[in-house]
């Protein structure tokens, strides 16, 4: 392991800080002890080197840093930084899917929603942005991702966030598997980093079912409408398989819940009989497509179905995944950790976590030390590494490397 994390000729710019807000804290906490871990490996690794240490500020216990977002009665807010941040690189962390987050305002208890979270961000940016060296913001779910397009008279409230974060100072937005990466086109002249959780879903894959046959006769990936096909076709390149996809036939007559209603999903690819089917895209949010494609890739006698989505949301419960997981048509779901994701999914039978904390580490790393991130914006040698050791060695030999 040392050799991937060592930064031997680089300092960090500044003194690591991960402000990291109530709503992801666990996961913000699993980040900072892999990067404890990694600095501790770095040292050992530069002594033995005989490497010139300098001043890293690798001597801490801790790179949380402590702050909070307490409100008043009326349901106002305000952020309070309990240590000082001067001179610091401050990462700024917030999940806005948490809808377990509440408050209370003149006594009912209200649940945080997306907005709630976003407004919590900028007031902790603006507590620490006037001292602080650097401020760079970690929203594994982009706010306001899915508008990303303006049609008709709408408001395009992703490009105005980003937009808004940059005129408070921020210097870097990091996110996962944006809805649409186009939307950093808001923010031309700053740094916006869309990374894809695509090598950690293959090991969860590979961890859970180590049987796994990785050829055309065997396995084939799935997009589930037109618009994740690049991450369909990403994946089955590196697997080297075929790709198929469904799109959806549209009642443009009717509107139902704000949207055109699914007439029916039609499949254009290879056929899937006696495959297992891997369907990829960005997210679970109702579920209802996804649940959709996978009965018609059952229908056409597809041997397992398995789910790949960066974040399972479940707005609408995953009782239907039950149903559907009881009737065969689907095995599986992997989602990664990035997004709250209640005690309940954990213990479901068809649930898998891609854990991402590690990633994020590496990427808070980097960034701190001011490193090129290109290998790890495309994994594709991590990915090819883990299919030959799937292949050739067998999972023991493969748990052993990672």
């Amino acid at each position: 392991m040392a050799n991937n994390y060592v930064f031997n000729d680089s300092l960090p710019i500044a003194p690591l800080k991960i402000a990291a807000l109530e709503s992801i804290t666990p996961l913000a906490q699993k980040v900072n002890e892999h990067i404890l871990k990694f600095r501790q490996n770095d040292t050992e690794e530069l002594i033995r080197r005989k490497a010139d240490l300098h001043y890293r500020g690798y001597d801490v216990e801790s790179y949380l840093l402590s702050c909070t977002c307490p409100r008043f009665g009326s349901g106002e807010a305000k952020a309070v930084i309990k240590e000082s941040t001067r001179g610091t690189d401050i990462f700024a962390m917030v999940d806005v899917t948490n809808y377990s987050c509440t408050y209370k305002v003149n006594g009912f208890i209200n649940h945080m929603s997306p907005d709630d979270h976003f407004q919590d961000l900028k007031r902790l940016i603006g507590a620490c942005v006037a001292t602080a060296h650097r401020v760079n913001v970690i929203m594994p779910f982009l706010y306001e991702s899915r508008q990303h397009k303006k049609s008709h008279r709408e408001s395009l409230d992703c490009a105005m966030a980003l937009q808004e974060l940059v005129s408070m100072g921020v210097s870097n937005i990091i996110t996962f598997d944006a809805h649409d990466p186009r939307v950093q086109n808001a923010i031309p002249l700053n740094g916006f980093d869309n990374f894809m959780p695509t090598y950690q879903f293959v090991k969860a894959l590979f961890e859970h079912d180590q049987s796994l046959k990785i050829d055309k006769d065997h396995l084939m990936i799935i997009s589930p409408d037109e618009g994740a096909m690049n991450r369909a076709v990403y994946l089955a390149n590196n697997l080297g398989v075929d790709v198929g996809m469904f799109y959806k036939r549209r009642d443009y007559s009717r509107v139902i819940n704000g949207r055109n209603p699914i007439v029916a999903h039609e499949f254009l690819g290879t056929s899937v009989e006696g495959k297992t089917v891997l369907i990829i895209d960005d997210m679970i949010s109702s579920g209802e497509s996804m649940l959709d494609t996978a009965r018609e890739l059952k229908d056409r006698k597809a041997s397992k179905v398995i789910v790949c989505c960066t974040f399972g949301l479940f707005t609408s419960g995953w009782q239907k995944f039950d149903e559907f997981y009881d009737k065969g048509y689907m095995d599986y779901v992997i989602t990664t950790n990035l997004n709250y994701r209640p005690a309940a999914l954990l213990e479901r039978p068809w649930y898998i976590e891609a854990d991402m904390s590690k990633y994020m580490a590496a990427i808070i790393n980097s960034f701190n030390h001011d490193v090129s991130i290109g290998r790890t914006l495309t994994p594709t040698e991590k990915i090819q590494k883990l299919i030959r050791l799937h292949q050739n060695d067998g999972y023991d030999y493969y748990q052993t490397i990672f």
